[in-house]
């Protein structure tokens, strides 16, 4: 009985459909900063890449990190779904991309495995 349950869990699990492409530009929530996300690699791998500042983000200490990579080749771990390592502005942090829906991700960043913060981003095109 528990073979059979557990079969279709995962089942279940298998037959999820995959959300959108996340491949697009996306804005953080506090609106200072937009990525542009492509798929990278093999394909299946994620990467972002600061492209945009402003709304007071656009300063001499973040312009140095203008074109830089927030993500670069996360792997992906099941569908919409990503772990490597986030650059944000000079400080790396393991991390992990979850794609919630065609038009929101969630960053997860987390520094000795204690310090953890999370974001969300959402599609800007």
């Amino acid at each position: 009985m528990f073979r059979s349950v557990l079969g279709i869990a995962f089942a279940a699990l298998a037959s999820l459909p995959a959300v959108a492409s996340p491949v697009g530009i996306w804005e953080i929530e506090m609106r200072d900063s937009r990525y542009k996300v492509e798929m990278c690699g093999d394909g299946s791998q994620f990467c972002a890449e600061l492209i945009w500042l402003g709304n007071g983000a656009d300063n001499a200490e973040n312009l140095p990190y203008m074109n830089t990579m927030l993500i670069d080749h996360a792997s992906q771990t099941r569908p919409n779904q990503w772990k490597g390592e986030l650059n944000i502005y000079g400080q790396k942090a393991a991390g992990t991309i979850t794609q919630v829906s065609a038009d929101q991700i969630t960053l997860k960043g987390c520094v000795a495995f204690v310090l953890c913060k999370t974001y969300q981003m959402y599609r800007y095109q």
